[in-house]
């Protein structure tokens, strides 16, 4: 009798992915306890009949989630597991669905031979043809796929390998996992039930792009579909007024009707779903707000790289470079997409804000998925002083306080996703979310998520497209670096910054923590930590960014011992540091800070408001530059001054080509 190799390849990850790993685990323990069911094969209907008279049937050609089960329970139950790993143990002693020996030919479509094939054989999802997707999916659900299809669409394609059977593509709101090889029927959504009931038709469709491209990677970045042309713009051609007006008046003294103007500009760009330039214009409304307020939140460099930011995307759309459209304007993104049941863990947080307000972010690996969402509250000090560290950690997402959720394991049923990976976690009575101390064990996540070769993560973040015209997800460079050995940690006093060097098993990363009065305890903390004073350093998490050829790493999360330390939520404790050794000079960043902070002021001035001697001060700079070799940044400095001399039409496109490549000049450093 042929094994049913869908059940079979059913492993504990697809398990838990069904159901949960705390079922898997009790379902496991039982049938090693000999508890577990008795299991008959009846021409494909899988039967498994328990002591207790509970009785789980799954016929041909169901998926377990769609099997019979006698219990009250709703979902894949424990008794639908244990039908699973009943089987499985039945098949490795020779019984009910063992698969044919090695010796002894199969027969033609055998699905036990597929199933053992399976392992070594390349499979990709983009095997699937429509026909299954309509049939499996319905007419509808299609339909919508081949509009996002037509529109185009951003997806990252994870095949399928020895290490990870599990193929899998991280569309823009959601991922899709193919649990089972060549059964459609085992594609699971991170979506909530209902809410993404196309996006299996577009993984499928982006495996099938990603096998035609030629490209053997184990992990595909592409863009499918799509028809538009640069013609006809970019659709972000108001954006570009608003910077026009900031540029001749400055935030200085535009901020209330820049503001309004903003304002207006969002509603439209929401109207057509430019989800990227929505969402920072949300973020120079509040740069705009800041200075209104009198704020120390609002700062002149963040509102210019908001403005040029802007304008980098409007010209990649329409410059030739139409494949990018999609991931530069962010047109297939969705506002929100209500996630089903997830499990994450906390990688720290990061503390921001002035005495008026606070910004805590809480960065939660989704290992499922491969990626990094964050947390993110406000709290506003509402005419009283702004809330502590350790009041922010206290805070509550979904019944759960931040501190816990940032260090810990997290289950929820009630997390809605943003475009940008930020996640929201109601308070729900139904949707429960629970939270368990973590304990730093983070080798269970993903190798996507867990950095041991920092060599390579210094190529890989090199590569990125320049950060003016990437998605713009929160978090997208958060991860865990396993650590070996943590050397040289000191406090550099003029600076105000604790630096060590973190050696993974391959390679060396800069660790830079920066005192923050939002976080005063941090750094204390912190040094503890790495010091070895809470044990053995295991894991640091935090964002990595490459900086001198190297990897530079400002942490969020400290995995020490059986603790996870989170530095953003410690209390001062008032110890003394061992003060080091000064930053050394590096004249090319210094150089291109000096230019970035004058051609930020067009922006927070305007050029009808800039001091008399802008102009020879901007050609002071561009010499700088062109002594360290930076030719091509000196000669668009210069011709910008040239334009604020002679004040004509051209200043915004001169002011945009010098403060770009600034940015990315930056970046390269």
């Amino acid at each position: 009798m042929s094994p049913r190799a869908d059940v079979l390849a059913l492993d504990d990850d697809a398990l838990a992915s069904l159901a949960n790993r705390g079922i898997v685990k009790r379902a496991s323990r039982e049938v090693a306890d000999g508890r577990g069911p008795a299991v008959t094969d009846d021409a494909g209907t899988l039967t498994a009949t328990f002591a207790d008279g509970t009785l789980v049937v799954l016929p041909p050609s169901t998926v377990l989630e769609e099997a019979r089960c006698s219990c009250p329970a709703s979902g894949v139950c424990r008794h639908r597991v244990m039908l699973v790993l009943a089987y499985r143990a039945a098949g490795d002693d020779g019984g009910a669905g063992d698969p044919p020996a090695a010796d002894e030919p199969a027969a033609a479509g055998d699905p036990g031979a597929d199933a053992a094939a399976a392992g070594a054989a390349a499979w990709s999802p983009g095997a699937f043809t429509d026909a299954e997707l309509e049939a499996h999916l319905g007419t509808r659900p299609l339909a919508a796929a081949r509009r996002a299809q037509r529109a185009g669409y951003r997806a990252r394609v994870r095949r399928a390998t020895a290490a990870d059977p599990i193929a899998s593509v991280e569309l823009a709101s959601c991922t899709v996992r193919f649990l089972v090889a060549r059964e459609l029927g085992y594609a699971r959504v991170d979506a909530a039930r209902g809410e993404r009931a196309d996006a299996v038709a577009l993984a499928v469709w982006a495996c099938r792009t990603a096998d035609a491209s030629g490209d053997a990677a184990a992990v595909v970045e592409l863009q499918v579909g799509g028809t538009g042309s640069a013609a006809g713009g970019s659709g972000a051609e108001p954006v570009l007024a608003v910077i026009e007006d900031l540029l001749a008046d400055g935030v200085a003294a535009t901020a209330p009707a820049a503001a309004t103007a903003i304002a207006a500009v969002r509603r439209a760009l929401e109207a057509v779903n430019l989800r990227w330039h929505v969402d920072l214009l949300d973020d120079l409304a509040d740069q705009v707000d800041a200075y209104r307020t009198r704020s120390a939140r609002y700062d002149p460099a963040l509102a210019a790289a908001y403005a040029a930011e802007a304008i980098a995307r409007h010209r990649s759309a329409t410059g030739g470079g139409a494949a990018l459209r999609v991931q530069v304007l962010g047109t297939e993104e969705t506002a929100e997409t209500p996630l089903r049941l997830l499990r994450l863990t906390g990688l720290g947080a990061r503390v921001h804000g002035d005495e008026s307000s606070r910004t805590v972010e809480v960065y939660l690996a989704h290992g499922e998925a491969r990626v990094v969402l964050a947390l993110r509250r406000r709290a506003d000090a509402g005419g009283g002083a702004a809330p502590t560290a350790a009041e922010l950690g206290r805070r509550k997402a979904g019944r759960a306080r931040l501190s816990a959720i940032a260090a810990g394991n997290v289950v929820t049923e009630s997390a809605v996703r943003a475009a940008n990976r930020i996640v929201r976690i109601a308070d729900s009575r139904v949707a429960r979310t629970t939270v368990a101390p973590s304990g730093g064990r983070w080798d269970d996540l993903p190798p996507d998520l867990v950095v041991e070769d920092l060599e390579a993560e210094a190529a890989r973040l090199a590569a990125l497209p320049p950060s003016l015209v990437r998605a713009r997800v929160v978090a997208d460079t958060v991860r865990a670096v396993r650590v070996t050995a943590v050397e040289d940690l000191h406090f550099r006093p003029g600076t105000q910054q604790l630096v060590a060097t973190i050696r993974a098993p391959h390679g060396t990363a800069r660790l830079v923590a920066s005192h923050s009065a939002a976080t005063p305890g941090a750094i204390d903390a912190l040094a503890r930590a790495l010091s070895g004073d809470t044990g053995e350093v295991r894991f640091v998490a935090g964002h990595l960014r490459r900086a001198g050829g190297g990897v530079d790493l400002e942490p969020t999360a400290v995995a020490a011992g059986s603790d996870v330390v989170v530095p953003a939520f410690a209390e001062a404790s008032g110890e003394a540091l061992g003060a080091g050794a000064p930053a050394p000079d590096d004249a090319l960043a210094a150089a291109v800070s000096e230019a970035l902070a004058l051609t930020a002021e067009l922006v927070h001035r305007g050029h009808r408001h800039l001091a008399p001697g802008w102009a020879a001060r901007a050609g002071a700079s561009a010499e700088v530059l062109r002594r360290t070799g930076l030719t091509a940044a000196a000669a668009a400095v210069d011709a910008l001054a040239a334009a604020v001399r002679a004040g004509g039409t051209e200043l915004v496109d001169r002011w945009a080509d010098a403060h770009i490549r600034l940015l990315v000049t930056a970046e390269q450093l």
